[in-house]
């Protein structure tokens, strides 16, 4: 025998989720000295008789499968998949208990009778094998259903740990989706006769009071809120495998899929991630790990566990192995050749992402052609005569579909890099459970029908892109060049957004409210009252721009000479007229007061208000929408200062543009304060919205200036969380296991006596710096160094502030924050954080509802970035409306969008007419260049949007568009 009897290099490959799962082993159950044939009894070759074979589902329910007596593992997990149902069968598998009581995968490539001792008397049982990283990428309502059972089982027997007040939502959830709204005796009839946990007795009322708050959540979208609680769980798909280590340590090791886990208890004391292992092996019963030379030094690179058995050990190296080829892998391994006379290792085979998604397409396909039996003598000579034809043809339809997958998906279905980033390109969803994300509302990019989770967008597809390219080189030439047409003209298309943004709240808002009854008649005259003629001024501004414009292109019959082709008189007759809404404008401080102070003192409104966010109109946060007026006239101003720039004085267009500009730079400067004291009051109100365990966070004197992604050291590491930095406090939070998009607070720091120093070199930390408050001492790390320094700048200014204005610091602190914040500088575990959180706002329950993602605090969580309120304003200045020519990957096609860019976001229609934006793309963290030599695009005015593997090209109409877009 060779000394190492089992050995797996780890590739390195990109990391990657997919639909699929490989083949794994299973071991022999031959008791010593026992024959095959012996084993095989009844079903045994000589017997020639089939097996009886009995399979447990996921439900408990039991059947019953007769197989040929040489039947393998595949056949009969086809045969239980194809009886259910079940499309995604890749995650799932089937498992027996060994001699040793130990429950053991079915391998499909061997016979049953050589891997199942009795077969006849065996129970099998179907299980989740594989547990991937976000349930949102499932594409099935039923593999949803099932995984949640799976979750149910491993609750009931001890495997899902966690704390009792998450393992009563987890069952509160469970509950709905069995039997649906709450009913006290229905309930407690349901959970005298079924256990969910195994002390459920102990926290029974907990589950009747959070069953409670569920009432009209559908079964698939409490199944939704199962899988998003427990896969933020560090138990989540675990299956312990009893080792030691070195010293004798009693441990568990376990597999997932970023790598291998080390637990003390149930405690995880270590992961080493698949880029990190340079190869895993076993010698007889000794695990080795191998890791690359970078992460312990060349003298520590090889870890050693020992554990049961040899058959032990084999057995989680072969579930390492196939977690790797499942998780990581794209190229499948090709099969060894037998030796003759001996053979070195093992011969474990898996299956790996192309195959198996090729695999499943083609099924498909397929089915959809030869589902009906042939029925006469021609069908059957084809079948037999022509297979090699009929399989070429499958494989040029499954290459196909592959193709246009590649080319659509990544634009319209935002793939992920990491289990910490964030999706690109989201599509919308009227109401439904979350995201990304369903972790974005509108902000993270899943994979096609995935439901409940609102991460579906109608496909946009290639049809017409070539003709749309012809089109769009016919109107260059057709069109005007002159700059100041495409200034004219970027007022125009702003102009229409902005319109379609005001009727957010005069149309859909006030339909919204009225058909429920829920505003107060005297907010509903306030606010429409102000709004309304607004709405209806810009209405007839913008269709005099329109009428110009096509005087000035030339669409129109009338003589386009001379005075046409302008646009300062259109602009000074209306910013002249603005003036007369000022008082209107003045008064949005007031709407937006009294309109929040309403949406917490009435009920009804707060649920319209809440439901009404969630639709597809809505793309933004609703009060963002009334700042728009305002901030139009910050854009009017900024147009008309390139407008002036680049006209000569001469120009017989100049003179009514600077009068137009001095106009609306006056009515800028009267409402300027008032803007920049509404956009922080905004600000404030979303975060309030967002954040769990932190009251009154609009408290008079307190301004927004920073928030973003650091790493916090704790003792188990450096933990990633998300900072929160206002003129008096710095708050920091994480993402609980709640089945919201809310964050958590952990720490409240006064900036008051408040130091921040670098400590690179102290910590060994790249870009770590120090911050010392009155109560703790924190050390948190930066993604980069501009991160960092960033950070640093605005702290130190934030401190000196405080110190000028130290009353605007002695704001009570929450008691329960105070309590935390008085600990040790070393965090509590992530599992009691969450406890705590339970425990110490009650409200969080109460505050459980589906909060949008697309907000800049969930793209810079998930991107490891910040944003300040500077950057927010310089935000509001550029945005921008207008068509771009969309490249597609790999394809010379493109395709034209209506594209709006605002708060940090591209949202992307088919046409400005489109009432809703179909995908978004979140822009922070992204670069923005031209192609260069190996892009191998030979088009002017195409600018490169890239965020790490992630590339899109965009092509403007003009110089001046590309100038503007790209910079």
């Amino acid at each position: 025998m060779s000394e190492i009897e089992g050995t797996y290099r780890s590739l390195q490959t990109p990391a990657g989720t997919r639909l699929g799962a490989q083949y794994n082993t299973g071991i022999s159950t031959l008791e010593p000295g026992q024959s095959l044939s012996s084993a095989m009894g009844a079903g045994g070759k000589g017997h020639n008789k089939s097996l009886q074979i009995r399979v447990q589902g996921l439900d408990d329910a039991q059947e019953f499968y007769e197989l040929e007596s040489k039947a393998d593992g595949q056949t009969l997990s086809s045969e239980v998949f194809r009886r259910i149902n079940l499309i995604e069968s890749d995650y799932f598998g089937l498992e027996f208990q060994n001699l040793q009581m130990n429950w053991v995968w079915m391998e499909p490539t061997k016979l049953i009778v050589k891997q199942v001792r009795r077969p006849m008397n065996t129970l099998l049982r179907l299980s989740v094998k594989f547990f991937p990283p976000d349930p949102g990428q499932l594409q099935e309502e039923f593999t949803r259903y099932l995984f949640s059972l799976q979750i149910k089982r491993d609750l009931m027997e001890g495997r899902l740990n966690c704390t009792e007040n998450t393992a009563a939502l987890l069952a509160s959830h469970l509950v709905q989706s069995e039997i649906g709204d709450y009913d006290d005796i229905a309930d407690r009839e349901f959970l005298k006769i079924n256990k969910l946990l195994p002390y459920q007795e102990r926290v029974q009322e907990k589950i009747l009071e959070l069953h409670r708050r569920h009432i009209g959540q559908t079964p698939a979208e409490s199944d939704f809120q199962v899988l998003e609680i427990a896969r933020k769980l560090e138990m989540y798909g675990v299956r312990f495998h009893p080792a030691a280590d070195r010293e004798g340590t009693k441990i568990n090791l376990a597999v997932a899929h970023m790598g291998l886990q080390v637990f003390q208890g149930h405690t995880k004391i270590n992961t080493f991630n698949w880029s990190k292992i340079r190869k895993l092996s076993f010698k007889r019963k000794l695990f080795l790990i191998k890791l690359h030379p970078e992460v312990h030094g060349p003298h520590q690179d090889t870890l050693e566990f020992l554990m049961g058995s040899r058959d032990q050990c084999k057995i989680f190296w072969k579930n390492c192995v196939e977690h790797h080829s499942f998780f990581r892998l794209f190229d499948q391994p090709q099969p060894k050749s037998k030796a003759i006379f001996f053979s070195r290792g093992s011969s474990f085979r898996y299956r790996c992402t192309a195959v198996i998604i090729s695999t499943w397409v083609g099924n498909i396909l397929f089915n959809m052609v030869f589902q009906k039996k042939c029925s006469n003598i021609v069908s059957v000579v084809v079948m037999l005569v022509f297979p090699a034809l009929i399989y070429f043809y499958i494989i040029i339809i499954i290459t196909m579909v592959l193709t246009v997958l590649t080319l659509v998906l990544p634009f319209f279905f935002h793939p992920i890099d990491s289990a910490t980033d964030i999706p690109q390109l989201s599509p919308f969803n009227t109401k439904g459970p979350l995201c990304l994300s369903p972790s974005f509302q509108m902000s993270t990019l899943s994979l096609p029908g995935q439901a409940p989770s609102p991460l579906q967008s109608p496909f946009l597809n290639e049809v017409g892109t070539a003709r749309l390219e012809e089109d769009e080189e016919g109107r260059r030439k057709r069109y005007p060049t002159d700059k100041a047409y495409f200034i004219a003209k970027e007022i125009l298309t702003t102009e229409r957004t902005y319109l379609k943004d005001l009727e957010v709240i005069t149309v859909w808002f006030r339909s919204a409210v009225i058909k429920e009854n829920a505003m107060p008649e005297g907010l509903m005259t306030l606010l429409f009252s102000n709004i309304d003629p607004i709405y209806e001024f810009h209405r007839g501004f913008l269709k005099e721009i329109d009428q110009r414009l096509a005087l000035w292109e030339g669409r129109s019959n009338a003589h386009v000479k001379g005075d046409y082709q302008r646009i300062g008189d259109v602009m000074l007759r209306n910013m002249c007229a603005l003036k007369e809404f000022i008082g209107y404008l003045q008064k949005h401080d007031e709407v937006l007061t009294e309109l929040e102070k309403a949406t917490k003192r009435v009920k009804k409104l707060e649920t319209v208000y809440k439901e009404f966010e969630l639709q597809k109109v809505c793309y933004l946060p609703l009060n963002t929408f009334l700042l728009k007026p305002i901030q139009r006239l910050m854009h009017y101003k900024l147009i008309l200062e390139r407008l002036c720039k680049h006209y000569a004085p001469q120009h017989r267009d100049f003179d009514d543009c600077e009068e137009a500009l001095k106009e609306v730079a006056e009515i800028a400067a009267q409402l300027q304060s008032s803007l920049i004291r509404l956009e922080n009051f905004q600000k404030l109100t979303e975060l309030q919205r967002d954040l769990i365990g932190i009251e009154n966070l609009t408290a008079p004197g307190r301004e927004f200036i920073r928030e973003g992604c650091l790493y916090k050291l704790t003792k188990k590491g450096l933990q990633q969380r998300m900072f929160f930095l206002f003129s008096d406090m710095l708050l920091y939070t994480s993402k609980g296991v709640t089945a919201t998009n809310q964050f958590k607070v952990h720490g409240q720091l006064p900036l008051h006596g408040m130091i921040v120093e670098e400590s690179e070199n102290e910590w060994s930390v790249p870009h770590c710096f120090t911050i010392y408050s009155a109560q703790r001492t924190i050390v948190v790390a930066a993604s980069s160094k501009v991160e960092m320094n960033k950070w640093i700048e605005d702290l130190n200014m934030a401190i000196d502030m405080s110190k000028k204005c130290q009353e605007k610091s002695d704001l009570v602190l929450d008691p329960s924050l105070c309590d935390r914040s008085n600990r040790s500088s070393d965090e509590v575990s992530l599992e009691q954080e969450s406890e705590d959180d339970m425990n110490s706002s009650r409200c969080s329950l109460d505050k459980q509802s589906h909060h949008r993602a697309n907000t800049t605090m969930h793209v810079c969580w998930h991107r490891n970035t910040s944003v300040s309120m500077s950057d927010h304003s310089l935000a509001v200045e550029n945005q921008l409306s207008g068509y771009l020519l969309r490249k597609f990957k790999n394809s010379n096609g493109w395709q034209k969008l209506w594209v709006v860019f605002t708060n940090f976001c591209l949202f992307f229609y088919k046409t400005h007419q489109d009432d809703f934006p179909l995908a978004s793309l979140p822009l922070l963290g992204y670069t923005v260049s031209t192609p260069g030599e190996s892009d191998s695009i030979h088009k002017e005015y195409v600018f490169k949007l890239q965020f790490k593997s992630h590339v899109y090209f965009f092509r403007a109409e003009s110089e001046y568009t590309f100038e503007r877009r790209s910079g």
